[in-house]
């Protein structure tokens, strides 16, 4: 039976990671005998570009009827001047909410060979295995906005069933790994944040037991993250600030170029992408870390596809390549073997159909 990925490359090096992914995918599609339909289509900046639409019909079309979503990145400057309504990343916003996606999970575990590239000490990464939870489609992103020549505002809201769901995920999540969570919010000072505590400090003991609960304002959460990160297990926030959260976090695992994510809705159907931008600064230089992208269609694999073995094959490729001394340029040392896009794509698709 074919599964269809749609693969939305993007903009910047959303091009060259995704080419890499789909590299890894065909060879996943050799060594255990599937077969994958990978359209693409356009997003973001080449939308614009190509449709003056950040998100296509025809991309709406391709996604509606795919099992999954491969994403690369969207925006850069030359979007820049752009009026805010039409800007890539509202493509982005604009797909999020086609395909209903409220929880955002991005794992970060490093590597333990990959110590060397974060700047945080090497004793302070043992044990590091962290999943944030990020809620997707509501707060400050989503709410409405006002702007005029000397003011701006924008809204931020949130629900007691947006709140639900997400907890709801990061609970079961929690379950299957350390048993607790981390709920991360600012209800010192939003109302926002103090429904959120509200909500989590109601449902989390109702539903999740077993599951230790604690809370962190986000300023806080944002101190510890780097201070005891081996001490958190699950971490469930709100929209902005599991953005923000979740880039530092990338300074664990040595670059944002590691990290792979997965947004997920009710069904089975999700959007997986890295952490990282388009970086136009190293576009089309052969440059980009694709490590991040293809871990992204490993989850891909899991969680939409239920291919366990296929999705652990592509973490065991990362690994063994790892492990042999390749490395893109984000995440290499002195002595390293410093390849490019490419190269490091080629090297992970062989370990999987050796």
């Amino acid at each position: 039976m074919q599964s269809t990925i749609a693969i939305l490359p993007g903009d910047g090096i959303g091009a060259e990671v995704t080419r890499e992914a789909v590299k890894v995918l065909r060879a996943v599609e050799q060594k255990f005998g599937h077969d994958f339909a990978l359209p693409e289509a356009l997003i973001g900046g080449a939308g614009l570009d190509a449709e003056n639409d950040p998100f296509p019909q025809q991309t709406a079309d391709i996604c509606a009827d795919a099992a999954a979503v491969l994403l690369g990145a969207v925006g850069g400057p030359k979007w820049d001047s752009v009026p805010t309504e039409s800007r890539p990343e509202k493509g982005l916003l604009r797909l999020r909410a086609a395909l209903g996606v409220f929880a955002n999970l991005r794992p970060v575990a490093p590597h333990p060979i990959l110590s060397g590239a974060s700047p945080i000490r090497a004793d302070l990464l043992q044990g590091v295995d962290i999943m944030v939870v990020r809620e997707l489609t509501g707060g400050i992103y989503f709410g409405k906005k006002e702007r005029t020549a000397d003011s701006a505002t924008d809204v931020c809201t949130y629900t007691r069933p947006e709140i639900e769901r997400v907890l709801r995920i990061a609970g079961k999540l929690a379950q299957g790994r350390k048993n607790k969570v981390t709920s991360v919010d600012k209800s010192n000072v939003l109302e926002t944040s103090r429904l959120w505590r509200e909500v989590t400090e109601e449902l989390m003991p109702r539903e999740f037991a077993s599951v230790e609960l604690e809370h962190l304002l986000v300023d806080a959460a944002a101190m510890h993250l780097l201070s005891r990160p081996a001490d958190f297990d699950v971490i469930v926030t709100e929209n902005m600030f599991g953005d923000i959260l979740t880039d530092e976090a990338s300074m664990l695992a040595g670059s944002m170029g590691m990290l792979p994510s997965a947004s997920l809705n009710e069904g089975s159907v999700g959007l997986y992408e890295p952490i990282h931008g388009s970086a136009p600064d190293i576009a089309g230089q052969d440059k980009a870390n694709p490590c991040a992208t293809i871990l992204s269609a490993a989850m891909l694999l899991r969680l939409s596809l239920g291919l366990e073995d296929e999705s652990a094959a592509i973490e065991a490729a990362v690994n063994t390549v790892l492990s042999n001394g390749l490395r893109t340029g984000d995440i290499a040392a002195k002595g390293d073997q410093v390849v490019g896009t490419a190269a490091m794509g080629d090297a992970i698709a062989a370990a999987i159909t050796a």
